[in-house]
């Protein structure tokens, strides 16, 4: 067996037997024998013949030094059309010399990667067009790319970066666009590119092995709640409770933080649970890389901005809660809770403003309060009590698969001295693969019923209502998807959801 594996391990993987578990017009995915995940094969990976090289090499320097690309272009397709115009014309010029024709394919081929490589990420840009994967993986030179596919889990790649340079010219053309540095000074950069998506990376000497870089996607067509109960990670029962909190019968919004380690899917649920705010209320969200993507009409999106190359000029998150607070929020949602701006965020929840939400990085809800009491965040243990829940949601490898689900709901019922009292009143069973009820009462629905004047067997039937509600839209849904259509975008989504509430609101103002 350990000869055998020896035997695989000194032959490329293209030579081992494989399976192909999936296929798209760009790429194929494979399982291979000897490999831990399987391999991401991208197609259009192909070795330059001597004269195509040549042309190459000519063309874009040609290119880079006469085509003006700015800041602004990566986000106007006119522009980007003008700029591949041009390089087709330089590739043209460049290969009459080599005598190939005008309608040759090699034109087109070249003035793609000349394009891609100039304006774009080079090879990356293939995989940062593929809509089903999360997260690109360049981890050193000499070293495979890989990738995190939002089904097959974390995959290695064909694609090799052979020298230190091919990679920090792309790192540099990154810190171009976002107007940051990178360097040996500061060999470290964390941003957010116009398209959205979300950058780290570090270069040499604080990377050891060569410079690495993370894409975090930026989903441009973000899930739903009825993503969420298709993919089980939440029930509908959960959903329709946690709608009722988000908008708390439009007397008393709850408090809520969404908690989970890193790619647990904190942010797609906060986005998720935002959907549910009331459609007449003033919302700002507050972020160190904007992600949110609200149906809301009345939105104020802010995001920090880190110091200049000179030092100067840098909003931090707890200026942004401060100044939010200043411009009459009917709610503050912040990305990640991880600085001083949660005590001022406590503070304002403590003096009135409702509503709040955000997420926070912890492996559970004791956790997470231990964190939020805790240096850099130090919000006083008496400020707590504000919270009313908290949503653990975790990335699990459940039956072979990599899934996210919301595993528990903590809600803070009062002190026991300095800690806040946990009541966990929704539990993940990993046998039924459902969120479940458990027996405790939930404190939260007698204060909604001390607000509304509802009873508690009202406040239960419209739990169900919305849930009944909830189920009806993802079936039409489906229908539509099984018709050929495509699923409901989370602003067609919202605006079932708003429509659904105005009703509500009329019904219960005159009860």
């Amino acid at each position: 067996m350990i000869e055998e594996e020896k035997q695989h391990e000194n032959k490329p993987w293209i030579e081992r037997p494989k399976k192909v578990i999936a296929e798209y017009p760009h790429a194929i995915i494979y399982e291979v024998e000897g490999e831990e995940v399987p391999v991401y094969y991208l197609k259009q990976i192909r070795s330059l013949s001597a004269s195509e090289q040549r042309i190459y090499n000519e063309a874009k320097e040609i290119a880079v030094r006469n085509i003006e690309i700015k800041k602004t272009d990566l986000i106007k397709r006119e522009r980007l059309e003008e700029i591949r115009a041009k390089i087709r014309d330089i590739i043209l010029s460049v290969a009459k010399k080599y005598y190939i024709a005008e309608d040759s394919p090699v034109i087109d081929r070249l003035t793609e990667i000349v394009y891609r490589d100039i304006v774009g990420l080079g090879i990356l840009d293939y995989l940062v067009e593929d809509d089903e994967l999360e997260e690109i993986m360049v981890i050193g030179t000499g070293k495979p790319v890989y990738v995190f596919h939002r089904k097959y889990g974390m995959c290695k790649t064909n694609i090799v970066f052979h020298t230190d340079e091919e990679i920090i010219n792309i790192i540099r053309r990154i810190a171009y666009y976002v107007d940051r540095r990178i360097d040996q000074q500061c060999p470290l950069l964390d941003a957010r590119l116009p398209t959205g998506d979300r950058v780290n990376a570090t270069i040499p000497p604080i990377s050891l092995e060569g410079p690495t870089l993370t894409i975090r996607k930026f989903r441009r067509d973000p899930y739903t709640i009825l993503d969420l109960l298709e993919f089980k990670t939440m029930t509908p029962e959960l959903a329709a409770f946690l709608w009722l909190c988000v908008d708390g019968l439009f007397a008393k919004p709850a408090n809520i933080i969404v908690a989970g380690g890193t790619g647990s899917g904190k942010t797609t649920t906060l986005n998720v649970l935002a959907t549910f705010i009331p459609p007449w209320e003033r919302v700002i969200t507050i972020e160190d890389t904007a992600e949110l993507q609200l149906p809301i009409k009345h939105w104020i999106r802010e995001e920090t901005r880190p110091p200049s190359l000179e030092g100067s000029g840098e909003v931090t998150m707890d200026d942004l809660v401060k100044n939010a607070l200043r411009q009459r929020p009917d709610r503050i949602i912040v990305g990640e809770i991880r600085g001083p701006e949660a005590r001022t965020l406590f503070v304002a929840l403590n003096t009135g403003h409702d509503g709040g939400m955000g997420t926070v990085h912890a492996n559970s809800a004791r956790e997470t309060i231990i964190r939020l009491k805790s240096p850099p965040m130090n919000v006083p243990p008496v400020m707590l009590n504000a919270l009313n829940f908290i949503i653990m949601q975790h990335r699990l490898l459940y039956r072979g698969k990599h899934v996210r689900r919301v595993v528990e709901i903590a809600e803070l019922t009062g002190m026991e001295g300095d800690n806040p009292r946990l009541n966990i009143v929704y539990q993940w069973d990993a046998r039924t693969d459902t969120v479940q009820r458990t027996e405790i009462p939930i404190r939260y629905l007698e204060v909604l019923s001390e607000y509304t004047g509802l009873t508690l067997k009202q406040i239960q039937d419209e739990i169900e209502e919305r849930r009944e509600f909830l189920l009806e839209l993802l079936e039409l849904n489906q229908r539509r998807v099984n018709s050929g259509e495509r699923k409901f975008s989370v602003h067609e989504v919202g605006k079932f959801i708003q429509a659904y509430t105005k009703i509500k609101k009329r019904e219960l103002s005159k009860r």
